[in-house]
């Protein structure tokens, strides 16, 4: 992961350069965690932009039409994601590989996501760093550009560099990006939020794939007040808790142990800002036997104390 030249404290901006044949799924993998985290962080952490090489419109595979807000040659910030998808090679361009080359002295980060990979190596820009690509790509990718170490991941970083190999892994690299710059907080926050929208019957396509972790938040948000064992949990999501473990390691990036206690914590921090009920009181709706154990908790999540954080909305 790179360490990004601006404090954490200053929004990232993150451009998308969007081609004809792009994948409107990958891109709302991209831009809906960035917008949840927002929400989450109650400010402005990422801000985005969609650029074209020309700053013309962009038609993706689905006829959906996306205006440019400037052509690349404009476009300067933290991280450039290419995301090319379907018509890969016909925009693998000497136009392309130059426009690449000269926004590598204006980003931080250069990011290939779905094919996005094809375009950063045929521009030299992956020369000596590992990448992956689009799973039906990686046997052409691995030939065509030996300089590259293409590997099979969901996503891979290596150094100032972000491959993914398609639309539901760009949400995870995402998150990943979301955990390493704000804490595993905001990025479980964001993960639940897709996972409980894929749960309600919206209709929804969410990046969040196993049942089972939904039902153990299910389980989990049910049981608040009287927390349930681990056990318990695991038997309310149809899995042993080893196996829970894993999937929610992998889903959310967190054990079940820790996805209950921020879900605690959460509600904890909700009531404190949206009651007047008292620590006392809030403690025993959160599952913690006293005040000063929530306190610790609070304290150790939050950099805060729940009376100290009820003061700033005063």
């Amino acid at each position: 992961m790179p360490s990004w030249k601006k404090p954490h404290a200053a929004p990232q901006q993150i451009d998308l350069l969007l081609f004809d044949q792009f994948s409107g799924h990958c891109l709302a993998n991209t831009v809906e965690p960035l917008r949840a985290a927002n929400t989450f962080a109650g400010r402005q952490v990422y801000s985005w932009r969609f650029v074209t090489v020309d700053g013309g419109t962009a038609m993706s595979s689905a006829s959906m039409e996306v205006t440019a807000q400037m052509p690349l040659r404009k476009a300067e910030g933290d991280m450039l994601i290419a995301m090319p998808s379907y018509g890969y090679l016909r925009h693998a361009t000497e136009t392309t590989a130059r426009g690449l080359r000269a926004a590598e002295q204006r980003y931080d980060v250069l990011a290939g996501f779905d094919t996005g990979a094809w375009l950063l190596a045929a521009a030299g820009l992956l020369n000596g760093y590992r990448a992956t690509i689009h799973s039906s790509e990686l046997e052409a990718f691995t030939d065509m550009f030996p300089a590259v170490q293409a590997e099979t991941h969901r996503f891979l970083w290596d150094r100032d560099r972000l491959t993914c190999s398609g639309a539901m892994a760009a949400f995870d690299g995402v998150l990943d990006m979301i955990a390493q710059q704000h804490g595993q907080a905001l990025r479980l926050d964001v993960a639940a939020l897709f996972l409980s929208e894929s749960q309600s019957g919206s209709g929804r396509s969410s990046p969040v794939r196993s049942a089972s972790v939904a039902r153990a938040i299910r389980a989990m948000e049910a049981n608040l007040e009287t927390p349930l064992s681990l056990e318990e949990v695991a038997r309310h999501a149809g899995r042993s808790l080893r196996d829970l473990a894993r999937r929610t390691r992998g889903e959310l990036g967190a054990t079940p142990q820790a996805l209950y206690r921020h879900l605690r914590l959460k509600q904890a921090k909700c009531l404190v800002l949206e009651t007047d009920f008292s620590v006392a009181e809030i403690a025993l709706r959160c599952g913690y036997e006293d005040p000063s154990a929530l306190t610790r908790a609070f304290r150790s999540a939050f950099a805060t104390t729940p009376r100290a954080l009820r003061a700033t909305r005063r």
